[in-house]
């Protein structure tokens, strides 16, 4: 028997990445580690480039209460990640810092 709690998250999970991000649906793995993060568990993904590792921590991160931060040593995905948060109008603030 399903977990009602896991397929709350899940549906949450789900929705959170439509709303803010337009996904249709996650990648394989991603909800997975997407729900050990919205429980608070130490969360390490492993998965080829492209596959979402990101999106992990930032979808999560939107309905968890307060900062996220996710590191990336990928300026150039940072750069794409801030100018996705910025364009939508309720999106949380977004600060990069490139050195």
């Amino acid at each position: 028997m399903p977990d009602k709690r896991s397929s709350g998250v899940s549906d949450r999970l789900a929705r959170t990445a439509g709303d803010v991000f337009g996904w249709s649906e996650l990648r394989p793995g991603q909800l997975t580690a997407m729900e050990a993060v919205m429980r608070g568990r130490d969360t390490l993904a492993v998965m080829p480039t492209g596959a979402g590792k990101s999106a992990v921590y930032q979808v999560p991160g939107l309905p968890l209460p307060g900062p996220t931060v996710v590191v990336s040593p990928l300026i150039a995905l940072q750069r794409d990640q801030i100018a996705g948060l910025l364009r939508h109008d309720d999106a949380p603030d977004a600060v990069a810092v490139w050195r």
